[in-house]
């Protein structure tokens, strides 16, 4: 169902149950939202109106770019192609140190939901016409986009592009079931491995974006995991090498991406991350055993993409740019040893 209202078309949102007394119980993530008439859920995005709940950025793109794949960052999804990279407002998280937060932390309960009106088809159209490999959904969450991403998605995969998240790994997995005949690709932050860390940093839990990026996989979506590395936050020895052996569990050959931080938003009394640091969680990161780390925000910085077996460069980067790619069916030139990822 579709109505407008303020010039802006809601649209009724899908994965919800109707409640007594004209509640609404969302689906959608991990935050299970019981919403009562005319309120919001914590997204910001999502309203009970009368019973019904519907999404208020459905069509409001407030982001629109076209991006290097691996700005995403996916090092191993399509290397060296460009994305298509959209957004509407709104976040389910509510992190101090977002480095997005002038989009992210908007909603339509503040009357900040509105953005550029552009239909699924014309997203599609658009990527194409730049000759983009693919659509990302990226920027803040797209969960809370779903019903958009979820038109548009379908739309791409009839056009032979791809389709990827770029998230918190929030959602449920119902939600994940729903999107997963089209969804190719998942960047996913792991922000932390402590629970403390998700409730007072993000508002959030630990346990359900867990449980996401193992599900991910197990349907067969391209995962790759991002950290940000906050000074004094989340840099400790134990928990770098417990998020980088809960990825090796999962799967050896997941990429991780260790990311620097510079301060932001509401988290400005922080120094920006030493390159040490992050060289030593890489070292952590080898040692349990994971094929492909690189590091982020670092220019120059262990960009490359070496062979696991005979350790020899296959992709040589430069920022977000590919400077040598000597891959050839998804085999090391050198030692023919396989490469993960999708090629």
């Amino acid at each position: 169902m579709k109505f407008l209202i303020d010039k802006k078309m809601l649209k009724e949102a899908m994965l919800y149950n109707s409640l007594k007394d004209k509640h609404v119980f969302c689906r959608l993530c991990n935050h299970q939202c019981s919403i009562a008439p005319a309120k919001y859920g914590i997204c910001g995005v999502r309203q009970n109106r009368d019973g019904k709940l519907y999404t208020h950025v459905y069509g409001e793109l407030i982001a629109a770019h076209v991006d290097p794949i691996e700005k995403k960052p996916l090092y191993h999804y399509l290397p060296g192609t460009a994305s298509f990279s959209m957004a509407t407002t709104g976040c389910n998280f509510r992190c101090s140190f977002c480095q997005n937060w002038q989009i992210s932390q908007d909603s339509a309960r503040d009357g900040n939901a509105s953005g550029s009106s552009y239909l699924p088809r014309e997203i599609v159209a658009a990527a194409k016409k730049q000759n983009c490999r693919s659509i990302s959904y990226t920027y803040t969450e797209p969960t809370i986009f779903f019903e958009y991403a979820y038109d548009t998605a379908r739309l791409a995969k009839d056009e032979g592009l791809g389709n990827i998240f770029v998230t918190n790994g929030y959602m449920t997995l119902e939600a994940l079931d729903v999107i997963n005949p089209y969804l190719d690709a998942c960047n996913v932050d792991l922000k932390s491995f402590r629970e403390e860390f998700y409730d007072k940093m993000c508002k959030a839990r630990l346990k359900p974006v867990l449980e996401s990026i193992r599900y991910m996989k197990k349907l067969g979506i391209w995962v790759e995991v991002t950290t940000l590395v906050i000074p004094g936050q989340n840099d400790s020895d134990k928990e770098l090498s417990d998020i980088a052996e809960f990825i090796a569990d999962v799967d050896v050959d997941i990429p991780w991406h260790i990311s620097r931080f510079r301060p932001d938003y509401n988290y400005l009394n922080s120094r920006p991350t030493p390159v040490e640091t992050l060289r030593r969680a890489y070292a952590l990161g080898e040692k349990a055993g994971l094929h492909y780390i690189y590091i982020g925000n670092v220019r120059g910085e262990s960009e490359d993409t070496v062979c696991p077996k005979c350790k020899k460069i296959v992709i040589r980067r430069h920022g977000f740019s590919i400077s040598d790619n000597r891959i050839k069916d998804s085999t090391c030139p050198f030692c023919s040893s396989r490469i993960a990822g999708v090629f």
